[in-house]
């Protein structure tokens, strides 16, 4: 099921725009767990945490749901389908498990942001989780980057789906290829 060529790029538009923005704010989101973990400023750290939490529900999870929506639109909608390319699957699956493991990283941002209100974070209140928040940052920059790569550089490799999907379009374009003769023959064969 083919697109329509205005609606195949306004929804490839939406894709990159929530891709990319999903992958600036969590670069910023990085910055700010970075400054929130080793400021020394106890206001600065309170609103580095305070910005990474309404960043995160406000920005960040709106944007990952709107890139794996808009993601399975575009698979689902050209040529690429959804399980014919295993770099659609392996993006598809990167796309899942980052999303599933924002929502549990948010806990902890809200843990801390909550803390950060309450108390002054000096020392070492709650560095695990101030560490946490760093590491996961910049692990999910990795990610995002990495499905970035797949869709610009589309490895090779067709699933065994793909294949018989790709064989049965050979068929059908082959039948339609010998029926056209045939019609063809016929007219030549009457006149």
């Amino acid at each position: 099921m083919a697109m329509a060529p205005g609606v195949r790029k306004f929804a490839l538009t939406a894709h990159v725009a929530s891709s990319v923005g999903w992958l600036g704010s969590v670069a910023v989101f990085l910055v700010l767990a970075v400054v929130g973990l080793s400021s020394e400023d106890t206001q600065r750290a309170q609103g580095a945490y305070l910005a990474m939490q309404s960043a995160g529900w406000y920005v960040i999870v709106p944007l990952a749901f709107a890139s794996l929506l808009t993601g399975l639109v575009q698979s689902l909608g050209t040529t690429w389908g959804l399980l014919r390319h295993y770099w659609v699957l392996a993006k598809l699956t990167l796309t899942v498990v980052a999303t599933f493991l924002l929502l549990l990283h948010m806990q902890v941002a809200d843990h801390v942001a909550d803390a950060a209100v309450r108390t002054n974070l000096s020392g070492t209140d709650l560095d695990g989780m101030r560490v946490q928040l760093v590491v996961d940052a910049a692990a999910a920059v990795l990610v995002l980057l990495t499905t970035t790569a797949l869709s610009i550089y589309k490895p090779r490799g067709i699933t065994r789906y793909g294949w018989r999907v790709q064989n049965e379009q050979r068929a059908e374009r082959a039948g339609e290829r010998a029926g056209g003769a045939d019609m063809g023959t016929a007219a030549a064969a009457r006149a």
